[in-house]
């Protein structure tokens, strides 16, 4: 047993690059090549596509410029779990921590590990669809938490690898769509009319509820469109739970962040330009209606209609309606159309496999700060005999493998992104709270801009709220009663927790 472990401490063992892979790693998962279809729907136009990438991808930076200066200040074990606990009370700290072990990072698991599954039945017809799905998803959850298990150097040398092979898969799709089946007719066509025409089925939707607000619908409609874009930016955070396992932590995580951050976002929204510059963004006209139909509700299309989704070529699918929504497949077929469906799913299993790894590594890392607080079952606060929570890691893979059988993750991940858009808005006025009560406190790091940039992220996250409420209420309520369901849960923990002291 190493001195650290002896000692009830993590292991230094990740360095900078161990730390940036975390973040871009967790970044990159299938929402990239796949998310740009549903955004074309809502908005109707190839600007706003760029824009909604664009937003999201601000958002993103911005936020991590400013919890750069908390992890600098507090490099502890359960990153936002802390920074919420210090800036507020440890109440904030246990409704982050309670929503993302029902939800957010649990969710996250299984929505991963069952795509990847999905587009391993490509390769293998089958095991894509229904229980066997399901099974796969489970036991890649369960493999992967094993591996993390056996200590953090494992986890790492996982991540890295695998965060190297994605990105480069997605440079390659990039020069590709850039390069190889660019169309510069395509692309004219794309940008004949950048901000659509007004007429998409969202915005019709936002117009009978809002009937005179004018451009603004447009606006509200992109904003809604930002949850798919920021849950496939989401997770960046996620690398201050293991604030513990990095070597100089006040250096390395700041950057880590930001070097993450800023290389996946660029990636992100040169893929969309690789898309706009190769696949028409619309359907072709004389098949749109049918493959619209498809696209939206296919419970409610005909057999005729779905007949031509299965017949329509990728670029009579176009971008909004690309097959099962895969607009990165799409783009692969334009290049090799026998082998570029296969080539794309080996693609995106490398990038889920990825992403799923460094999920499980250091979300156990949150519920051992929790745990250390008694606010958590008291296993996930110890360290097996290779310095990893692996009681933690257990009890999250059977939550995560819960949400995989019961088939309700998705659904639950739509609900809470108001919860962890509010959370990211909280951690980040947070800094301005600690700024006030603790101005004398060390801070190897101050936050770019402050106070205009983080204030600008926060009034993002507002914006970001309000019109969730507008545009997709059924995507907030549920999110906001989840979250509030923790009040009861912490007082019980609180009660447990004096009782044994």
């Amino acid at each position: 047993m190493s001195e650290a472990t002896r000692s009830g401490g993590f292991q230094q063992r990740l360095g900078l690059f161990d730390a940036s892979m975390l973040v871009a790693g967790t970044m990159i998962g299938s929402g990239i090549f796949i998310v740009s279809a549903d955004i074309v729907r809502d908005t109707g136009g190839s600007g706003w596509l760029l824009a909604v990438w664009a937003i999201a991808g601000l958002m993103t930076v911005l936020g991590a410029l400013s919890y750069a200066e908390l992890a600098a200040m507090m490099p502890q074990a359960g990153g936002q779990y802390v920074f919420l606990r210090e800036a507020y009370s440890p109440l904030f700290g246990f409704l982050y921590g309670w929503t993302s072990f029902t939800v957010i990072q649990t969710g996250t698991i299984a929505a991963v590990a069952v795509a990847f599954a999905k587009f391993l039945g490509v390769l293998l017809p089958g095991i894509g669809e229904g229980i066997g799905r399901q099974v796969v998803a489970v036991a890649l959850i369960l493999t992967l938490t094993l591996w993390n298990t056996l200590g953090i150097n494992q986890g790492r040398l996982v991540q890295n690898i695998f965060t190297v092979a994605k990105i480069g898969s997605l440079v390659v799709l990039i020069v590709i769509g850039l390069f190889i089946t660019s169309d510069s007719g395509v692309f004219q066509q794309n940008f004949a009319h950048p901000w659509g025409t007004g007429d998409t089925l969202r915005e019709a939707e936002v117009r009978k509820l809002l009937p005179g607000a004018g451009q603004l619908i447009a606006w509200m409609v992109a904003g809604g469109a930002l949850v798919g874009a920021l849950f496939s930016a989401d997770a960046w955070g996620n690398v201050t739970f293991v604030a513990g396992e990095v070597r100089n932590p006040r250096r390395n995580l700041a950057l880590s962040m930001v070097l993450g951050t800023g290389l996946v976002i660029a990636l992100y929204v040169m893929a969309n330009v690789a898309y706009l510059s190769s696949l028409p963004l619309q359907a072709a006209p004389a098949k749109r209606e049918a493959l619209l139909q498809v696209a939206i509700d296919k419970e409610k299309a005909t057999a005729e209609q779905k007949e031509v989704y299965e017949r329509a070529t990728p670029a009579e699918h176009g971008i909004e309606c690309a097959k099962d929504e895969r607009v990165g497949t799409a783009l692969m077929e334009l290049a090799w159309p026998n082998v570029g469906t296969r080539l794309m799913a080996i693609a995106i299993m490398i990038s889920t496999f990825g992403c799923l790894n460094g999920l499980i590594l250091m979300g156990a890392r949150l519920y051992y700060a929790m745990a250390q607080d008694r606010l958590f079952f008291r296993g996930a606060g110890l360290l097996n005999r290779n310095g990893v929570p692996g009681w933690g890691l257990w009890a999250q893979a059977i939550w995560a493998g819960a949400l995989v059988f019961s088939g309700t993750y998705g659904n639950l991940l739509e609900y809470v992104i108001f919860a962890a858009v509010l959370f990211y808005g909280l951690t980040v006025v947070g800094l301005f709270i600690l700024r006030f009560k603790r101005p004398g406190a060390e801070r190897p790091y101050r936050a770019f801009g402050y106070p205009v940039l983080p204030a600008l992220y926060v009034l993002l996250c507002l914006a970001v709220m309000l019109d969730l409420l507008i545009v997709k209420p059924i995507y907030t309520w549920p999110g906001l009663l989840l979250v509030l369901a923790g009040i009861p849960v912490y007082l019980v923990w609180r009660l447990i927790g004096k009782s044994n002291s």
